[in-house]
């Protein structure tokens, strides 16, 4: 059967990437409307009220991701060490700084990406400069005017891992490395511990097992992670005239790029993964919005309010790019991979946030 969906979408990329992509981003967008999952609104949840709910939802949707990626990965599906996040070049220190800019940012522009996304489907004029702020921002930090000043600064504290003998930056890689084991038991073993471990910090909270929208949020949302890994993975061919990057839900760089898309879509053979995912996920919140008659128009607070968001969404968009990725792109996705710098850059957003959290209250 996996043979034969992947020679269907081999054989129409454009199809199935256009519309499967599509589709994946409004579930997503749905979802975090519905649930109101914010990684952003999970910190202030437990620096304020000490409730770790939607925390503990953020978490689940890590946990079932990797679980999801190691059953497509032994399903012959995937192959995680093609995705970007696995790549031997280890640059911790982009996964550090990017991570706590990126914190920060959330916290000034009253969410994440992937939380501003949704909530300008529902009508947040403010989120949707926010978005293209932050999209701007990440294009200047990959191939614009910030982008020697990163490489400069970032590139060259990489550790190459390939002199060690390693072909990826994965957690059980350096498992393997260290211990001897089998590259596959070493991989085995690590996603079950953080699976695992992750469903036993979330279940053995009684609050937690009565939060049912929390519990569909963090299965939902891992769930839609899992099902983009499944579609750019089965449309992987090498002789393709387009080639499908390996990738799954991520919302900085992609802001950027459905900019450039809007400007210039007639120089694509069709959109990427990343743009329709991207509207998918506006769109997805859009109709929720609608359907349960949410729907409102709402816009800045003043000049204060509009300086504070704008330069959130700066950090938002320079600090993403610098770490790779956000809340789900690697506090889900990128941690589905079980790369190292993931893990890194997912403890350097939570701090971000946390000092975000500290600074406003400073402030205030």
């Amino acid at each position: 059967m996996l043979d034969a969906w992947r020679e269907a979408v081999t054989a129409a990329p454009a199809f199935y990437i256009g519309w499967g992509g599509l589709l994946i981003g409004m579930v997503f967008g749905y979802i975090v409307f519905r649930t109101n999952f914010c990684a952003m609104g999970s910190i202030s949840d437990f620096m304020s009220f000490g409730n770790f709910n939607r925390f503990r939802a953020w978490m689940l949707a890590t946990g079932t991701a990797v679980a999801g990626v190691l059953v497509l990965s032994r399903l012959g599906a995937i192959n995680p060490a093609d995705a970007m996040y696995l790549t031997p070049s280890f640059g911790w220190l982009g996964n550090i700084v990017g991570g706590l800019m990126f914190g920060i940012g959330m916290v000034f522009a009253g969410g994440c990406m992937s939380r501003n996304l949704v909530r300008a489907g529902g009508g947040d004029l403010r989120s949707l400069l926010i978005i293209v702020v932050a999209g701007l921002a990440a294009y200047a930090t990959i191939r614009g005017l910030l982008g020697p000043l990163r490489l400069l600064i970032f590139g060259s504290v990489a550790v190459d891992l390939t002199q060690l003998g390693m072909e990826t930056q994965g957690m059980d890689a350096f498992l393997s490395r260290l211990t001897g084991m089998a590259p596959g038991t070493a991989n085995l073993l690590v996603a079950l511990v953080i699976a695992g471990g992750i469903a036993i910090y979330c279940f053995m909270s009684p609050e937690f097992r009565k939060s049912g929208r929390n519990i569909v949020a963090g299965f939902g949302i891992g769930l839609t992670v899992t099902a983009g890994w499944l579609l750019t993975g089965l449309a992987q061919d090498e002789f393709a005239d387009v080639p499908v990057q390996l990738i799954s839900l991520t919302y900085v760089r992609p802001s950027g790029d459905t900019l450039f898309y809007v400007m210039n879509s007639t120089a694509f053979a069709y959109p990427s993964f990343a743009v329709v995912t991207t509207f998918g996920a506006i769109l997805g919140a859009f109709l929720g919005s609608v359907v349960h008659r949410r729907f409102n128009l709402a816009t800045f607070n003043g000049v204060p309010d509009t300086l504070r968001n704008l330069f959130g969404a700066v950090l938002m968009g320079t600090g993403g790019v610098i770490a790779l990725g956000c809340t789900v792109g690697q506090g889900i996705t990128g941690m589905s991979t079980l790369a190292l710098g993931s893990l890194i850059a997912l403890i350097s957003i939570i701090m971000g946030g946390i000092l975000g959290m500290k600074i406003m209250e400073a402030v205030a």
